[in-house]
């Protein structure tokens, strides 16, 4: 389906090249959603920005079903610049918007769950005890509750695994509620 595209410059002279960047960057957005009823793009150099040098801001209205998304931030000296900005920010809004209609929800990591196996309270480090009996590293910069001088061994905490070049560590240590 061909994409409703509606194209306004403001304060800047008509350029074909312009437009025709324009025309590119709404069919590949119209290529990964097909169910954009319409999109209104707006490149102005706004008055008041001009102490500060040229300025493009790019407002981009896109109506969906259901609802409408604008991208109205992009700022850059380069025209070019600006209107790339401000059709990622729109391809990303788009996929969110898909994901929600869909019903899907970001998952978030799994919380895992352990106790204080060993601490180094003078290197600032410590050990967890995974439930599967395996060690993992943290550092005091990744304890979120209580303050890393206040864990004891043996203290149950919930955690987040990472991998990491030296092993698996635990990010987002707490105490387990």
């Amino acid at each position: 389906m061909k994409l409703p595209l509606q194209i306004t410059v403001c304060d800047i002279p008509q350029s074909d090249a312009l437009e025709a960047a324009i025309r590119e960057k709404a069919e590949k957005l119209d290529l990964f959603y097909p169910h954009i009823m319409g999109c209104r793009v707006v490149v102005e150099m706004p008055a008041k920005h001009k102490h500060k040098g040229k300025e493009f801001t790019v407002r981009i209205d896109l109506t969906v079903p259901g609802s409408e998304i604008v991208i109205n931030r992009d700022h850059h000296e380069d025209v070019y610049v600006a209107l790339r900005d401000a059709f990622d920010v729109a391809k990303r809004q788009v996929e969110d918007y898909a994901r929600r209609q869909r019903g899907e929800i970001k998952a978030h990591e799994p919380e895992n769950r352990g106790q204080i196996l060993r601490l180094s309270p003078e290197e600032g480090y410590g050990f967890i005890e995974a439930p599967d009996g395996r060690e993992l590293y943290f550092s005091a910069e990744n304890v979120v509750h209580p303050t890393f001088q206040q864990l004891e061994t043996g203290m149950p905490v919930s955690y987040l695994e990472e991998a990491a070049s030296e092993g698996p560590q635990a990010k987002r240590v707490s105490a387990a509620l």
